[in-house]
């Protein structure tokens, strides 16, 4: 389960390969799932949701949504379609859920399969559009067009579905100023959220075959960083909220030898989100032209990101200040989004070689 910053829960129900007309070359959603790739059952999903009830994250969450991930789910023969809705229904009708959300490609969408998710309460649809690059679509093998993505994003909106788009920089033919360009496509879109996940090289897939052929090369992990925070940030300011970044983690995924290459990562989004937070404070930083000592005060909530991850940013603010930060505290009356410095002098008393902080 997922819960997002504004309380919203997420209880996934994972369909691998369900709906989909091919597999990409990327593509090993029982892997990244950790759930086979054969059609689920109407027990497995009432399991899931029932477990899901009992759970203490679910009692606080103030709205609470079903999701079908990890397939075409509107590819998917209209009898099974409705089963699954049908299944979820009753926990929609006594207010146990209040929405459905699916996942599918852009260019399977009509009109009758709209009406029909609308009418069980399916309310957000999420796209797998991984580029607004048609070259990088066709190397990708994805078999859908950039205009079929325009297309499919137009008529959600016209059933008045909350969209949401699922990106993938590093790709094949995929760098830094075509995924800069997709991003550009997609604030032009307007959807109302937005996923970003790096491509990483998994083990039996095409893409496996090409890197270990020498013909594609993987994201590092730096640069990797460095689009999804740079597409964070030019989404967010736009008003398009980024709700995942990175792969989740699951026991098949993480296997010796699952991954063969790329910017994997189990807290990568902590890694975008901490890259872009040391940048927003970097400016309140005094810069010193001979050594000295300071402590930085920033409110609770944002101290891990002033830290970064096993202290990464800690050694880059000093970097940037030519300081040496000894201490971190929490201050609620920093405003968020800044830090507060102090210059800390090293006092010695007489007779007594511990050093004492003295803060001025």
């Amino acid at each position: 389960m997922s819960v997002t910053e504004e309380g919203h829960l997420i209880v996934p129900i994972f369909i691998p390969f369900q709906g989909c007309p091919f597999q990409c070359i990327y593509c090993r959603q029982d892997r990244i799932t950790n759930r086979p790739a054969s059609p689920v059952s109407t027990a497995y999903i009432k399991e899931t949701l029932d477990a899901a009830v009992k759970s203490n994250r679910f009692s606080s969450a103030r709205t609470r949504e079903v999701a079908f991930y990890g397939g075409t789910f509107a590819n998917l023969p209209e009898d099974k379609m409705r089963t699954m809705l049908e299944t979820v229904s009753p926990y929609l009708r006594n207010g146990t859920f209040d929405s459905i959300r699916v996942s599918t490609r852009p260019d399977n969408l009509n009109e009758g399969c709209l009406k029909l998710m609308k009418g069980y309460g399916v309310s957000t649809v999420e796209l797998g559009v991984q580029s607004m690059d048609d070259n990088v679509l066709v190397l990708s093998k994805r078999g859908h067009s950039s205009d079929d993505v325009t297309r499919a994003v137009a008529l959600l909106k016209q059933y008045d579905f909350r969209v949401g788009i699922q990106l993938m920089p590093g790709l094949p033919g995929d760098n830094e100023s075509t995924f800069r360009n997709t991003v550009e496509k997609v604030l032009g879109l307007t959807p109302q959220m937005a996923r970003l996940y790096p491509t990483v090289v998994i083990r039996g897939t095409e893409l496996a075959s090409l890197y270990e052929a020498g013909h594609y090369s993987a994201l590092t992990l730096d640069e990797a960083v460095k689009m999804c925070s740079e597409a964070c940030e030019r989404l967010e300011r736009n008003g398009i909220p980024v709700i995942r970044i990175g792969l989740m983690s699951t026991s098949s995924l993480t296997e010796d030898g699952e991954i063969l290459a790329g910017p994997w990562h189990n807290a990568f989004g902590f890694l975008v989100r901490s890259f872009i937070h040391q940048k927003k404070i970097a400016p309140f930083l005094p810069r010193f032209t001979s050594p000295s000592n300071i402590g930085i005060r920033a409110p609770k909530r944002e101290i891990p990101l002033v830290r970064g991850h096993k202290n990464e940013g800690v050694r880059n603010l000093e970097k940037i200040s030519g300081s040496n930060i000894i201490s971190i505290k929490p201050d609620e009356s920093v405003a968020p989004g800044t830090i507060a410095v102090d210059e800390i002098k090293i006092v010695k008393r007489p007779f007594n070689k511990n050093i004492q902080e003295k803060r001025v």
